[in-house]
């Protein structure tokens, strides 16, 4: 019997160029929307939201 090899968890690194630039961009736009959002609002949530888009944003202004 061959082995066979689960994909479940694996990461696929985002290649440079016009592709991770989009795609790092409507990421920063979601949770920039997220911690917009009144539900999250002044909560804990709201707060990791919006230091996920504080850090997509320091990696497109690197890539820049």
């Amino acid at each position: 019997m061959n082995n066979q090899y689960c994909k479940v968890g694996t990461v696929t690194p985002i290649t440079h160029g016009n592709q991770a630039i989009a795609a790092l961009e409507f990421r920063y736009r979601a949770f920039l929307e997220k911690a917009k959002d009144a539900t999250y609002a002044n909560t804990k949530l709201g707060d990791f939201f919006k230091q996920k888009a504080e850090a997509f944003k320091n990696i497109l202004d690197s890539l820049s």
